[in-house]
C-alpha cells in the first residue's frame, strides 16, 4: 500500500512538470528578438542614443544664426534736452516705443565649433557602441538560458528512462525470485535504486520548471507561464585561432569601441578648449525702430562685423585644456587596461570552446558503449551467468553517459555563444534573429 502511495504520487509530480499540449514552442530566434528589441535595459540605451543625438544638433547650433525679435518701452522722468544759445532743445520723447530684430552669424572661430561638432560625434558613437553592447548582453543571457532549458528537457528525460531501466531490472528481479534463482536481496537492492532514482527524476522535473521561469522573466512573461524550447538553430561561425579571436575582439568589442570613441571625442574637447585662445570672427545685423518724433530716421538697418578676443579669463580656458589633457590620457591607460581584460575573457571563452568541442565526440563514444554494456548485462542477467549489481552498474553507467553527453553537447553551445559575445559579433544576427543591430 505504502509503495502504491508513493508511485500515485510519483505520477502525479511528473504529469505537473511535464509541459501540456498547449505549451508555447518558443525558437530561439523568436526570444532574441524579444530582448533584443523590447527588452527594459535596451528600451534604457536607446532613450541615451537619442540624448547623444541632441548633444550633436546642439554642438551644431553656434554655426547657424542667431535671431532676436525684441520690442521695449521707454518711460523717462525727464524729457531728454539739449543746451542751445536759444534755450533748451527736445532731443526725445519722454516716452517712446522700440522694436527690431538682430541676427549674428559666427564666422569662424579657429576650429572651438567644429571640435565641438566631432566631440559630440563621438560621444554618439560610443553611445551606439554601448547600446551595441547591452542588447548582446541580453541576447547572450538568453541564448545561455535557452541552451540551459533545452539540457533540462533533455536530462528530464534521461531520469526518466532511468527510471524505466531501474523498473525494467526490478521486474527481471522478482520474476526470477518467485522462481526461486535469486534472493529477495536482490529485489530490495532494485527498490532502494528505483526508489532514488525518482527522487533523480523529481529534481530533474523541478531543474526543467526552474529554468523554464528564468526564461520568463528574461522575456518579461509571467513566472509560471509554459513555455517549450523548440530546436537548436546552427550558427555560422566558423572555429577560429586565438589571434584570430583576438584581432576580431579588438576591432568589434564593444567596449573597446566605446572607449575609443570616447579617447577621440575627449580629443575633440582637448582641441576646442584650446581654440578659446583665439578670436572669433562674426557678423551681425538688424533693424531697429523707434516711435520718436524727434528723430530724423525712426527706423535704420545695421550690419556689423566684429572680433571676440578673450584676452584673460581668470585662468578657467587653461583649467578646462589642463583638464581635457588629464582626461585623455587616463581614457587612454584605460584602454590598454581593457584591451588586456579583453583579450584574457576572449582566451577563456576559446578555451572553454575549444574542450568542450572535445568532450562531444568523447561522451558520444561513451553512450555507445555504455548502451551495449547495459545490453550484455541484462542479458547475461537474465541467462542466469550475470550479477544484479553489474546490472545496476551498467544503468548508473548509461544515465552518467546520457547526462554527460547531453551536458557536452549543450555546453560547446554555450562555450559557442559566449566566444562569440567576447569577440563581439551581434548575436541576433549570428542566430538569425532580426534586430536592429549596430
Amino acid at each position: 500500500m505504502r509503495r502504491s502511495s508513493r508511485l500515485i504520487a510519483l505520477f502525479i509530480g511528473i504529469l505537473a512538470l511535464l509541459p501540456p499540449l498547449t505549451a508555447h514552442a518558443l525558437t530561439l530566434q523568436e526570444g532574441l528578438k524579444i530582448v533584443t528589441e523590447n527588452g527594459r535595459d535596451v528600451a534604457i540605451a536607446r532613450s541615451d542614443e537619442e540624448v547623444a543625438k541632441g548633444a550633436v544638433s546642439l554642438a551644431r547650433s553656434p554655426w547657424l544664426p542667431s535671431v532676436d525679435l525684441y520690442g521695449r518701452e521707454t518711460w523717462l522722468r525727464n524729457q531728454p534736452e539739449a543746451k542751445t544759445p536759444f534755450g533748451p532743445l527736445p532731443t526725445s520723447q519722454d516716452r517712446f516705443t522700440t522694436y527690431g530684430f538682430k541676427a549674428t552669424q559666427l564666422l569662424y572661430d579657429f576650429g572651438k565649433t567644429s571640435s565641438s561638432i566631432s566631440a559630440a560625434q563621438f560621444g554618439l558613437k560610443a553611445r551606439e557602441a554601448g547600446t551595441f553592447r547591452i542588447r548582446n548582453r541580453a541576447a547572450v543571457e538568453f541564448i545561455v538560458a535557452y541552451f540551459d532549458l533545452l539540457e533540462a528537457e533533455e536530462l528530464l528525460k534521461v531520469a526518466q528512462e532511468e527510471v524505466t531501466r531501474y523498473e525494467a531490472h526490478r521486474k527481471d528481479a522478482a520474476a526470477r525470485h518467485k522462481a526461486g534463482v535469486v534472493t529477495r536481496n536482490e529485489v530490495l537492492q532494485a527498490d532502494v535504486l528505483l526508489a532514488d532514482s525518482k527522487q533523480r527524476l523529481l529534481t530533474a522535473g523541478h531543474n526543467e520548471s526552474l529554468r523554464t521561469s528564468k526564461i520568463n522573466s528574461i522575456l518579461m512573461m509571467p513566472l509560471n507561464g509554459v513555455v517549450h524550447a523548440s530546436d537548436i538553430v546552427e550558427t555560422t561561425f566558423f572555429a577560429v585561432t586565438l589571434e584570430q579571436a583576438w584581432a576580431e575582439a579588438e576591432q568589434s568589442n564593444p567596449d573597446l569601441r566605446d572607449l575609443d570613441a570616447r579617447v577621440r571625442a575627449k580629443g575633440e574637447n582637448v582641441s576646442s578648449a584650446r581654440a578659446e585662445y583665439l578670436p572669433s570672427v562674426y557678423v551681425s545685423g538688424g533693424y531697429e525702430n523707434s516711435e520718436n518724433r524727434y528723430q530724423v530716421h525712426e527706423d535704420n538697418w545695421s550690419v556689423i562685423a566684429g572680433v571676440n578676443i578673450n584676452l584673460f579669463g581668470g585662468g578657467a580656458t587653461s583649467s578646462r585644456v589642463s583638464m581635457a589633457k588629464g582626461e585623455l590620457s587616463s581614457l587612454r591607460f584605460s584602454r590598454e587596461k581593457l584591451l588586456d581584460a579583453v583579450r584574457l575573457e576572449v582566451k577563456a571563452a576559446w578555451l572553454d570552446y575549444e574542450s568542450s568541442t572535445a568532450k562531444v565526440q568523447v561522451a558520444a563514444s561513451a553512450v555507445t558503449q555504455a548502451a551495449e554494456n547495459l545490453r550484455l548485462q541484462r542479458l547475461r542477467y537474465q541467462e542466469g551467468v550475470g550479477t544484479s549489481t553489474e546490472v545496476l552498474d551498467a544503468v548508473t553507467l548509461m544515465t552518467t553517459a546520457e547526462t554527460n553527453a547531453w551536458k557536452a553537447k549543450f555546453g560547446v553551445r554555450r562555450a559557442e555563444a559566449a566566444l562569440l559575445y567576447t569577440m563581439g559579433r551581434d548575436l541576433a544576427g549570428a542566430y538569425g534573429a532580426t534586430g536592429n543591430s549596430k
